[in-house]
């Protein structure tokens, strides 16, 4: 009997070591990965799912072990290197947290030069990052929302460009649905280029209903809008229109040359923006002029027009 109990537990022995052994080596085993990934919020078991979606080698053994290591972070983690050993990986996991870089996106900025500042302020390369925009992009120009976005470092150009582009369409949305309970994207864009030539032209918040009826009110007379604004598009965005611009300048947005509104929106732009393009204000005018104080003055008529254009060069 004695000596049964003594095979009982050099077996039960043996095969502690085995196991033991064999997460060892599994723990020891070479891993490929991002270097920065996200973890959703959830269990481990969740969190183990979304990792496989993703292509990462793990499996269930991996949740298991993340019980006696401790429960991941969720968010961005930045894994240091995109070769370790499952162990680091694992206890990466639940120890690292990515370093964010705040990046903003002004109203009225173009995306061409937002992506050329963004490229300097993340380290990535801007050509790359206008491909992956042209490639994901549901537009050309238009499709981000002006925020300040919060980045992790050591993203792909392909892996920030799908952030903000998730980002500014869930905003999208939120704010189409709130004004017309649903949202149609051919629709909204057209909203957004009229809000963009509004964002590129209004001295402030305030104008920018009235600047939007400046527009319509041409528009239903067949007027060509003719607004410099329109010109500071791509990498133009804060390049002066001068007179031989606008007349070698042959893109769609020479609204001295072409009729109507551009069918891609100029720069991103403003919730303002937005509204004033879907609610302009009710008025006649036609024609705006900055003043000297830098705010605009309206009229209805060419004549006084040409007197507020004299009066702004004296």
């Amino acid at each position: 009997m004695k000596e049964k109990k003594l095979i009982i537990i050099k077996y039960v022995f043996e095969i502690i070591l085995i196991m033991m052994l064999s997460v060892m080596y599994y723990l020891n085993k070479p891993i490929v990965t991002p270097q920065v990934i996200y973890i959703p919020k959830g269990s481990i078991n969740k969190i183990i799912a979304q990792l496989q979606k993703n292509n990462l080698n793990v499996c269930k053994l991996d949740a298991i072990l993340l019980r006696f290591i401790g429960s991941p972070q969720s968010g961005w983690i930045d894994l240091k290197s995109t070769h370790s050993t499952k162990a680091d990986f694992l206890y990466n996991l639940t120890t690292s947290k990515a370093a964010l870089q705040n990046v903003t996106l002004i109203p009225g900025e173009t995306t061409y030069v937002f992506l050329s500042e963004l490229a300097k302020e993340l380290g990535l390369d801007a050509e790359k990052l206008r491909q992956e925009f042209k490639n994901l992009s549901p537009i050309p120009e238009g499709a981000l929302v002006p925020n300040t976005y919060k980045l992790p470092k050591g993203l792909s150009e392909q892996k920030v460009i799908q952030i903000l582009l998730k980002i500014s369409d869930r905003k999208m949305r939120e704010i189409s649905k709130k004004i017309f309970g649903t949202y149609n994207q051919k629709k909204w864009f057209q909203y957004v280029a009229i809000a963009s030539i509004i964002q590129k032209e209004s001295a402030n918040n305030e104008e920018m209903p009235i600047v939007s009826s400046v527009i319509y009110n041409r528009i239903r007379k067949k007027m060509k809008l003719q607004m410099d604004g329109t010109l500071n598009y791509g990498k133009y965005s804060h390049v002066k229109v001068t007179p031989k611009r606008i007349r070698e300048d042959k893109s769609i947005y020479n609204t001295y040359k072409m009729s109507g509104i551009p069918p891609v929106p100029v720069c991103n732009v403003s919730i303002e923006a937005i509204q004033s393009a879907i609610f302009p204000k009710k008025t006649n005018y036609l024609y705006f002029m900055k003043s000297k104080k830098g705010t605009h003055d309206f009229t209805c008529n060419y004549s006084t027009h040409l007197r507020n254009i004299k009066h702004a060069t004296k």
